[in-house]
Order: C-alpha cells, then structure tokens, then sequence
C-alpha cells in the first residue's frame, strides 16, 4: 500500500485490498474480514439473537463472499457488495429460524454519573426499543440499515432490492410511527 493515496472513508483501502487479492494475495482476504466483520457479525446478531448462530452466519458471509469476489465489479462500495450478501443469507436463515430484530432492540448498557440520569436513559431506550419493535419488518429493516449501518439509500436498496422510493417512504413512515409512539409515552 505504497500509493502515496490518503484513504478518507476506508472504502479506498477496502478497493486496494481487493486488486492484491485479484493479484494472487488471497491471503490478505483476512483484513476484508477484520475491516467489516463486527457489522455482519451485528447483523447477525439482529436476525438471529444470540452469538453462536451469529457467529456461524459471520463466517457464512465471509465464505460466501470470499467464494464470489471475482463477481464484485467495484460498482458499488464493497461494504454495500457484503451487506448484500449478509442481508440476502440472513433472509433465508431467518426465513428458516426466527425473525428480525432491530440493533435498537439490543440491550444498551450506558455509563452515566448519576443513577437518575441512568434511570432515565435507561426509561427512554426501553421506550425506543419498544417503539421500534412495533414497526412492520420492513421498516425496522430500513431503519437499521439507514441509521445504525449508516447506509444511503441507493445502497440500502441493492442490499434489500426494494426500491429507492419504497425504502424513503419506509424510513419516513417509520420516523413518523416512532414520532407518534415516543410523543404518546412522553405524555
């Protein structure tokens, strides 16, 4: 890596990694997978909540991805091109196992200086966590990826398939539920 290029995002770097290993470095495929591997691992954890199938679909995704990167044509961000593949075996996992969980339903453990601060954090993840579980799936999918994933909307539609509009109109209308249910508890 001796291009003299500053890398501003890691995707770069994500794209270097990927020309050495067409190169015959296949070796290096390891940096791919410490780079993005706590993302699918977090999606695994939202489809599947617990670690050990986790951690099974983690390197599920990685194999599959390893076994096809001839077919990433660097179109799109590499992380997309794994989120794609993660999204897509999750599904059918899911399909077989159990549902979607959203990362907002994960238990979220705060250091704060004061047990009343903690106590009300702690009240308001409870109500989010609670709010987002009643979004349709479809939604608490987008929302995910929009929000804790921090994915465009173009991006979150090759991860999912559903067009641009269908994911924008998911995010607003789940906004706006969320909006609704957190305003109602505030009262």
């Amino acid at each position: 890596m001796t291009s003299g290029r500053s890398f501003h995002d890691g995707e770069d770097e994500d794209q270097i990694i990927i020309s050495q290993i067409f190169s015959g470095q296949k070796e290096l495929f390891r940096l791919l997978i410490q780079r993005h591997e706590r993302a699918v691992y977090g999606m695994g954890m939202s489809f599947f909540h617990n670690t050990e199938d986790a951690s099974d679909f983690t390197q599920d995704v990685f194999f599959k991805a390893f076994r096809n990167l001839s077919q990433f044509e660097g179109q799109s961000r590499f992380s997309t091109w794994l989120y794609r593949i993660a999204y897509n075996t999750a599904i059918n996992s899911a399909a077989r196992k159990k549902e979607y969980q959203s990362l907002a339903e994960e238990d979220i453990s705060i250091e704060v200086d004061t047990p009343e601060r903690k106590f009300l954090r702690n009240l308001a993840c409870d109500a989010i966590q609670e709010a987002i579980k009643e979004l349709p799936k479809r939604f608490r999918v987008c929302i995910d990826l929009y929000f804790f994933y921090d994915r465009s909307h173009k991006e979150i539609e090759i991860i999912t398939g559903y067009p641009i509009n269908t994911i924008k109109s998911h995010v607003f209308r789940a906004k706006k539920l969320l909006r609704k249910k957190l305003d109602s508890l505030a009262e």
